[in-house]
């Protein structure tokens, strides 16, 4: 086995830049290339056949996609009966575009207007879909937080709060939707109800279990030195576990946007839901997976930004990760 092989394969062994940086570009190529290869190599996976010469079957269309069995039975009766031959060659279901047909519908759906009045653009639908997951992250987090950290500072508190949380975060967040819809109405509020109920619950857990991880020796030490009870949360605790409470709000940032399509469907449609399901209806689905790629974009792209910004508010974090590494 080559150096490089042992290399990566070695627990918590460091990558240079390079292997780092092709490997990262490697994770989006693959799946990239198994998407193309299914989309342009017929022998591969084309189970439609797609008419290109109706011959003598009257309901055949050029265009229109067939499975192969159906296709060839009617070829077969045609040619039986002294008709012409149908034509066609293989093709994909509908819903599988090839990789160039969502690039175009990517660009399009920015570029061009929307060709029926009930549709949005997509940069509208986004923006939407955007402020729900802000405003529905942003008070579980107000909320979450505190009741967080006092859970893993204090026993008492914890006691008192996470047996009814462990029970509640099981509960689905979209059974609760008939529910916000008749207290909250069927505009925002619903939607923005359900990514606060599905991120609260796990978010308090999360900072609780992570504020327990603080090392213990620190408490001792600011004890020891005079430090009162009250300061220890303000002066050890909370400065003690930032890093690390950053860290798991981009995490469950992530979770905020898994239920975003769920949310977005109570109550009246509207975001990228909307967008997606206008797009599905009418069978439009390469603009149905240009905008979920979008919304990966979004939160990779977000992601990413936060985990820079990170590095700047703690830099010593970045320090002690080489050295661990």
């Amino acid at each position: 086995m080559s150096s490089t092989a042992i290399q990566w394969f070695t627990p918590r062994t460091a990558l240079a830049p390079r292997q780092t940086k092709l490997l990262t570009l490697a994770s989006f190529l693959l799946p990239l290339v198994v998407w193309a290869l299914v989309s342009y190599v017929p022998f591969l996976w084309h189970p439609m056949v797609e008419v290109e010469d109706p011959g003598g079957v009257s309901y055949f269309q050029p265009g229109m996609l067939l499975d192969k069995d159906d296709f060839e039975s009617e070829s077969a009766r045609v040619v039986g009966e002294g008709l012409a031959e149908p034509s066609g060659k293989a093709a994909n279901p509908i819903y599988l575009p090839a990789p160039h047909e969502v690039a175009v519908a990517f660009y399009t759906s920015f570029a061009e207007e929307p060709t029926r009045s009930s549709e949005q653009w997509l940069h509208e639908s986004l923006w939407h879909s955007i402020t729900i997951i802000f405003w529905g992250f942003t008070l579980s987090s107000l909320i979450g937080l505190p009741i967080g950290i006092l859970c893993g500072t204090y026993s008492a508190v914890s006691r008192l709060s996470e047996p009814f949380v462990e029970f509640f975060r099981y509960l689905p967040a979209p059974a609760f939707g008939a529910l916000a819809v008749a207290i909250l109405g069927i505009h925002d509020g619903p939607k923005i109800a359900i990514i606060f109920i599905g991120t609260f619950f796990q978010q308090v857990l999360v900072i609780s279990n992570t504020t327990r991880k603080l090392d213990i020796s620190l408490l001792e030490a600011a004890l020891t030195l005079g430090a009162k009870k009250i300061h220890l949360l303000f002066k050890v605790v909370i400065p003690g576990i930032l890093p690390e409470i950053y860290k798991d709000q981009r995490i469950l940032l992530g979770w905020a946007w898994t239920y975003l399509i769920v949310a977005e469907l109570i109550g009246t449609s509207s975001g990228i839901t909307w967008f997606i399901t206008q797009q599905a209806r009418y069978k439009n689905f390469d603009n149905v997976f240009a905008a979920i790629m979008m919304i990966g974009i979004i939160g990779l792209a977000s992601d990413m930004l936060l985990a820079r910004f990170g590095k700047s508010l703690f830099p010593w974090e970045r320090n002690k990760d080489k050295g661990a590494v």
